[in-house]
């Protein structure tokens, strides 16, 4: 993907505008996790080192659009960054009704709430020039809002004088190239969840790319009584056990696989203190709900991914949060730690996997899209990188 990036560009005394994602979980009115704001500081201070003039934009919460609501004000952030950059973070509540807000070289300006503004979600054309003119030079960063088309993410990058990339959003589309368009073999794809509808097309995109499609929760459920086997009370879709026959097929006629559990872990309960018992899945009985893959698929997948040269994560392959039912993907969590694969990991259950078996070091690339991450393993085009590849083609 061609873009230009904000590394190659001089920002001295440059009007910078920025596009993070910093919808951050509030409580009582202070940033409960600010993982996002962490990860957005990198590139707000190689634009100050560079003297530039920054002004910060990003959403928050749902507020209704084009009214301000204080539970969604961005001041909490604003102290938030201003703590970290160890400099004053001035919030600008009405940002776009001047011209030209005041900044200086080295100063941070945050911007209110995108999402108090009309037009915001529907990209509107007025609204996009009105947060271009702002600027000199828009820089997008926020890969998490990547395949939204909204004022702040493509309209603005569209009429810009100059609209690039900045490092956070460069280094996903490098790391996402890397394993899906250039990748080391053996490729192999986890894809975990709780319905297979949700992520039908990511399963048939992704079939037709890797070497191995490992399924886990939910969808690995269905696949199970696409092969014949009892899943009892479990969670699964009757109506899609055609597909995954259709994927398994097509898998196996490329000389792939998409493994079925031969063990599980079940419970009569959904409940954090439901007793846990393994078994095959022969053995499932009608009144059981299988929340986790057993120990022995657990090992054989383990080996598959020890043995891989590149590795995409996407969901859980059990009911993790209940430890009882967590260690199928435990087991996962630690073969990909211990593989010498190029590892990238990406959704929030998947996130908070890989927070809890503690492999952040171990994975080589965490992404912090959600949405946007599953876009991408789709193959669909994120609008707000198109059209800085547009820009970049034009420039």
């Amino acid at each position: 993907m061609s873009v230009i990036k904000m590394a190659d560009l001089d920002l001295a005394g440059k009007r910078v505008l920025i596009r993070q994602d910093l919808n951050v979980p509030l409580k009582k009115g202070v940033v409960a996790d600010g993982t996002r704001i962490h990860a957005s500081l990198p590139t707000i201070q190689a634009a100050l080192d560079a003297g530039a003039r920054v002004m910060i934009m990003s959403h928050l919460g749902r507020p209704t659009e084009g009214e301000y609501v204080h539970q969604y004000s961005m001041a909490p952030v604003a102290n938030f960054l201003s703590a970290l950059l160890n400099q004053p973070v001035r919030l600008e509540q009405n940002w776009l009704e001047p011209e030209f807000i005041p900044v200086e070289p080295g100063e941070v300006v945050l911007c209110e709430n995108v999402r108090f503004n009309l037009g915001e979600k529907a990209n509107d054309e007025a609204l996009s020039r009105r947060m271009a003119k702002m600027c000199d030079v828009f820089v997008m960063d926020a890969f998490g809002t990547a395949h939204r088309a909204q004022a702040s993410t493509h309209g603005v990058a569209k009429y810009a004088p100059i609209a690039c990339a900045g490092p956070l959003l460069a280094g996903e589309l490098e790391a996402l190239g890397k394993a899906l368009d250039n990748p080391a073999r053996p490729l192999v794809a986890i894809v975990g969840g709780s319905k297979v509808s949700t992520k039908l097309t990511v399963l048939e995109t992704l079939s037709k790319k890797v070497d191995q499609l490992i399924v886990g929760g939910g969808i690995a459920n269905t696949f199970i009584a696409a092969d014949g086997g009892n899943v009892g009370n479990s969670l699964y879709e009757a109506d899609l056990i055609g597909t995954c026959k259709k994927l398994q097929a097509d898998a196996q006629s490329r000389g792939g696989d998409i493994p079925v559990p031969t063990d599980v872990v079940c419970g009569k309960q959904f409940a954090e203190n439901a007793e846990a018992e393994t078994k095959a899945v022969a053995d499932v009985q009608d009144d059981d709900m299988i929340f986790d893959i057993g120990p022995k698929t657990a090992e054989k997948l383990a080996e598959i991914l020890k043995n891989a040269g590149t590795i995409v994560w996407n969901g859980p392959v059990g009911v993790f949060e209940f430890n009882q039912f967590g260690e199928g993907t435990k087991e996962i969590a630690m073969a990909i730690a211990e593989s010498d694969a190029f590892s990238i990991a990406g959704g929030g259950d998947t996130l908070a996997a890989v927070a809890k078996y503690k492999i952040c070091d171990d994975v080589s690339y965490i992404s912090t899209g959600g949405g946007a991450f599953l876009e991408f393993l789709e193959g669909k085009k994120l609008p707000a990188v198109e059209i800085l590849e547009q820009r970049a083609a034009s420039s």
